[in-house]
């Protein structure tokens, strides 16, 4: 599932994903988030091992948000050898910064973060969107708001301007902007989805870590309309058990 990778305008972009959420303590990890500042953030040599064990178990992708020890150790993989596809998430009030610095790196996409979709300034988004085009990557939006911000976009001004499209979706709808998630809810954003037509990664697909893997993987199977995924992982002993799971390597 999710194995090899996909081309989005002309660019071969990997399919599975390593998350970053995890390295720099997200808040939607509740209290583990402080933890993980603790373990991660504030320790990159174990953001490398992580890498390190993804990469060894067959992940040759990194959603990247360029927080410094993330970056660094990111940087250290690829001095080990570590062949990694990049698709970066450009911060709010970061943006000027981070597009040159993913574009450094290499980066093959480059993503407005969700802070800055779900704002829906569309005169601003369009202007770091060319300056993504500029940089020869492959343009895309996040958003924590797919029911919202989907229904925006495909009225939107920007809708020509980004091939790539990253939301939350798991089973419970948890960290999804819908009070529910049952049947309805469900065909209705994969109507709109369809309809976007753009290439779809999937994430928090274990809902932050309430669902196991499995639970998650097998509901990502009933999705036509997901075409990557990122997937979060704290600690050697996740990426080991969450991997083990996909058919990849």
């Amino acid at each position: 599932m999710f194995e090899g990778s996909i081309e989005v305008c002309g660019r071969e972009i990997t399919r599975t994903l390593l998350g970053t959420s995890p390295f720099i303590g997200a808040s939607q990890f509740g209290h583990r988030s402080r933890l993980y500042q603790l373990d991660l953030y504030n320790q990159p040599e174990n953001i490398l091992k992580i890498i390190r064990r993804s990469y060894n178990m067959g992940v040759k992708g990194i959603q990247l948000i360029p927080y410094p020890p993330v970056v660094k150790a990111l940087e250290w993989a690829q001095d080990e050898g570590c062949v990694i596809d990049i698709v970066g998430t450009v911060r709010p009030d970061h943006e000027e910064e981070d597009i040159k610095l993913l574009s450094e790196l290499g980066a093959s996409s480059m993503l407005l973060h969700a802070v800055i979709t779900d704002r829906h300034d569309w005169n601003f988004m369009e202007r770091n969107l060319k300056l993504i085009e500029d940089k020869k990557a492959v343009a895309g939006l996040v958003t924590h708001l797919p029911f919202r911000t989907t229904r925006k976009l495909l009225e939107s001004p920007v809708l020509d301007l980004f091939q790539i499209y990253m939301f939350p979706v798991n089973p419970l709808g948890y960290l999804m902007d819908c009070d529910t998630y049952g049947a309805d809810k469900r065909a209705e954003i994969r109507e709109m989805i369809i309809k976007l037509n753009k290439t779809v990664i999937a994430k928090k697909i274990m809902a932050a870590g309430i669902l196991k893997p499995d639970e998650a993987f097998n509901y990502l199977k009933t999705l036509d309309y997901v075409d990557m995924v990122a997937l979060g992982i704290a600690s050697e002993e996740e990426a080991q058990e969450t991997f083990n799971l996909l058919s990849f390597k």
